[in-house]
């Protein structure tokens, strides 16, 4: 070999070494930082577990486990402890200790239960299940998972009908979901849900306003900070005209059946009515664009739906320039779709990327994401991460993978290879992170 060449070689090493520290010093800055985690599933009545079934409970893991192999019935039994169910599935973690979802099992057990061996098997899971119980069932349990994962706020997904009654809406802030009206609303159930929250009998499409505007009312006064909506891929949202708005609204209350197209008209109505009433009380509205519901029809719970790469933002351009002063931080299924999304946020000054959702949660994914959004979208309309958790304790296994990506990404591109220091590196970190969260949701 000659001089030259080890010399080279030298120099590479030494900037892998350099990028590596540099790496390892920006990630313990990040974990240090308190978070709002902005998108969340928790049942604020109920935060914390209170067995390790309701960790390993959580879809990933039973979808995981099904696909490799575990029949359904024995995740599903009707009746079934939590204890068995905990054993049964463990039976499957030998073929999924590859996965990233293994991985922050792992990082819980051992952050809140003490767990030191390197995998959870047939030998040692039952002392684990037991160690966690007695853990989960001290009565500050939920203090100590909000105090270890640094969550100082926690956002919810809260049914248009829900009270918000019984818990510090200061902590756990509501956020408006509106799934049901607008992909519902042909059921009575949920007109009649919609009757009992607003107290408005609704008969047509004006009574129908004033019935979603005293939802708004009741949110707004218990702190709501967003709405949020999870969209099939071809929804495409238009304004309806009036006169065939009121039709279609007293063919729905009057119980009769709808075309297909009349069915379109009726979400599009719904959908536009709730964007302006974020319009008029300024609050962003979430959008999670290009589900497909029940695709594996035979899976376990939460585990039958899948993305559809036919989906585009497209379908979106009618919204984002009707109301230009609401905020839409919107969410794509797959990494394909990441391009257009980082494209739209280039171009509409009120669209915000967010998040790295489902089944784009996985390491490899959240970098190539990552690396894109940080280069081309201003550095103010990026929300870097939510957990989309069920219970709390997932909030600290999942942001911490974020964050390791995320100071990957600004060692790597921004430091070493642009030439900014540390200092700037990690402010724009804390701007992903935390910043942007409080100045797009004001909290």
């Amino acid at each position: 070999m000659t001089k030259l060449l080890q010399y080279i070689v030298y120099c590479k090493e030494v900037s892998k070494t350099m990028t590596t520290s540099l790496e390892a010093t920006l990630f313990n800055e990040l974990e240090q930082l308190f978070l709002i985690d902005p998108h969340t599933h928790i049942d604020p009545h109920a935060a914390a577990s209170k067995t390790l079934a309701d960790i390993m409970g959580y879809h990933y893991y039973t979808e995981l486990a099904h696909s490799a192999g575990l029949d359904k019935g024995l995740i599903e039994e009707e009746g079934l402890d939590p204890k068995t169910k905990v054993g049964r599935l463990v039976e499957k973690l030998t073929d999924l200790d590859n996965t990233i979802q293994v991985h922050w099992l792992l990082d819980m057990c051992r952050e809140f239960f003490g767990f030191t061996d390197d995998r959870i098997t047939k030998d040692n899971w039952e002392n684990l299940y037991d160690t966690a119980l007695a853990k989960m069932s001290e009565e500050n349990w939920e203090q100590q998972v909000l105090e270890k994962s640094k969550l100082e706020k926690v956002f919810l997904t809260n049914d248009f009908d829900d009270k918000l009654e019984g818990f510090d809406t200061n902590l756990y802030i509501p956020c408006l979901r509106t799934d049901d009206l607008v992909f519902h609303f042909l059921k009575k159930s949920v007109r009649n849900r919609l009757n009992a929250a607003s107290g408005i009998e609704v008969g047509d499409a004006a009574s129908f306003r004033e019935a979603t505007g005293k939802l708004f009312a009741h949110f707004v006064s218990n702190n709501v900070k967003a709405c949020a909506i999870s969209l099939p891929p071809n929804f495409s949202p238009a304004k309806v005209d009036a006169g065939a708005a009121a039709a279609v609204m007293k063919r729905t209350v009057k119980g009769q059946r709808l075309t297909s197209t009349e069915q379109e008209m009726l979400s599009s109505f719904v959908f536009w009515t709730i964007a302006e009433f974020c319009s008029e009380h300024k609050l962003p509205f979430d959008l999670m664009i290009g589900v497909n519901r029940k695709v594996y029809e035979n899976g376990v719970y939460q585990g039958q739906d899948l993305f559809d790469k036919r989906v585009s933002l497209l379908q979106y351009k009618q919204l984002f320039n009707a109301f230009p002063d609401v905020t839409f931080p919107v969410s794509v299924l797959g990494s394909t779709s990441n391009q257009e999304l980082v494209s739209y946020s280039w171009i509409f000054p009120n669209v915000v990327t967010n998040g790295h959702w489902w089944y784009s949660n996985i390491p490899t994914y959240i970098e190539i994401d990552t690396r894109s959004r940080l280069e081309a979208v201003p550095r103010t309309k990026q929300i870097g991460y939510y957990s989309d958790m069920y219970k709390l304790e997932f909030a600290l296994p999942k942001f911490r993978m974020y964050r390791r990506v995320l100071a990957k990404v600004l060692a790597t591109d921004f430091v070493v290879g642009r030439g900014w220091t540390e200092e700037q590196a990690l402010d724009f970190g804390k701007q992903i992170l935390r910043g942007n969260v409080e100045t797009i949701f004001n909290v």
